[in-house]
């Protein structure tokens, strides 16, 4: 059995074992630093993806701070924004209505052509594993499709999460504290499909306290998630590799037939099959160098399956099952299981054979 493998970009048990779902991987996935936009009334810009990049450190795995927050130096300086519309009297109570005008504007908002709404008309924004940018739609209207078109402009969006957030007019200071709000209506984009559970961003405090004691409150309504319809998007050609051929689950090999050569996990990424494709020709390189027997045999790693792993509908990242022999879509019947409190999912699912194959003398 080979040892466990635990790093910022993935966690990895990598055995002829049954090939169920690792949960103990899962749980100790360390979480990336950066979930989702900053509350602020400006947008950002796109983080940036590099799968070749991404490819070279799976593969070099094998074998071996926070974002910065720019300053404010301007006292009460207005803040960009605000074309949406103020609830009411503009109090935060007002805002968190599920019936306000925001409420019924999410409530009332269809779904994108290609997309499946995945929640309706929470009061919180999304926080999950491959935050990409957001941006502020200028004119103020809670307008999907305008989102669902800048989530396609982006290559590896999977989701979004369109919201109404309560900021300041102006940033709060000791001369201006607790300002009149202002509405924007934020696009957050992600690299996997967006789920309830992980819409956790319900806010927070800016600024001093006025003189009744309350400092001004960023709140979030009317937050709606979308996600792609699977599959997430078309996945890859990977060089070296024949496919990608679509499946309805993981691949499920009989145990008795002895091909499973274990698994990896990667989240600080988009989801993205030529990480599994070089961790696989790198384990290869490994078993043919290291663990090869006296006779020249290693296990060579033929076929990989990549999906996304959902736990409670919140994606874990990019699951990547190695295999020594190509197995045909009849196997793929593993759609996820319970592990105590918790429900497993396998979505966007596909398999890749390597070409030539490699005999591995085994």
């Amino acid at each position: 059995m080979r040892s466990f493998i635990a790093g910022s970009a993935f966690v990895g048990l990598v055995a002829a074992l049954p090939q169920q779902i690792n949960v103990a991987a899962v749980e100790a996935l360390p979480t990336p630093s950066v979930l989702g936009p900053e509350l602020a009334a400006k947008s950002t810009p796109a983080v940036t993806y590099n799968p070749t990049s991404a490819a070279s450190a799976a593969a070099a795995a094998i074998s071996t701070a926070p974002p910065s927050i720019e300053k404010r130096d301007a006292t009460c300086a207005p803040q960009p924004g605000g074309a949406g519309p103020i609830p009411g009297s503009g109090s935060v109570d007002e805002y968190l209505k599920k019936d306000s005008i925001l409420g019924q504007e999410a409530e009332q908002a269809g779904t994108p052509t290609g997309y499946v709404q995945s929640f309706k008309n929470l009061q919180a924004g999304s926080q999950q594993i491959y935050y990409l940018t957001y941006r502020t739609i200028d004119s103020g209207t809670y307008d999907v499709d305008t989102c669902a078109a800048f989530c396609d402009s982006e290559k590896f969006c999977n989701g979004f999460n369109i919201y109404y957030e309560r900021d300041p007019s102006v940033d709060p200071s000791a001369s201006c504290p607790n300002p009149p709000p202002i509405t924007n209506v934020k696009c957050a984009l992600f690299g996997y499909p967006v789920g309830a559970a992980a819409a956790t961003n319900a806010g927070q405090w800016r600024g001093p306290e006025d003189a009744n004691g309350e400092a001004f409150h960023v709140v979030i309504a009317g937050s709606n998630g979308y996600s792609k319809l699977a599959p997430v998007r078309p996945a890859p050609t990977v060089p070296g590799f024949s496919g990608p051929v679509s499946l309805p689950a993981a691949i499920n090999a009989p145990p008795e037939a002895d091909t499973y050569n274990g698994m990896k996990l990667y989240n600080d990424g988009p989801f993205d099959p030529s990480v599994c494709a070089a961790a696989c020709q790198a384990q290869t390189k490994f078993d043919k160098e290291v663990l090869v027997d006296s006779e020249g045999n290693y296990r060579a790693c033929n076929f990989f399956n990549a999906y996304v792993l959902l736990k409670n509908d919140v994606p874990q990242g990019t699951y990547c099952s190695f295999y020594t022999r190509e197995w045909d879509p009849s196997y793929a019947v593993n759609t996820g299981y319970f592990w105590e409190s918790d429900v497993y999912k396998v979505v966007s699912s596909f398999s890749y054979t390597l070409d030539p194959l490699d005999p591995g003398h085994i």
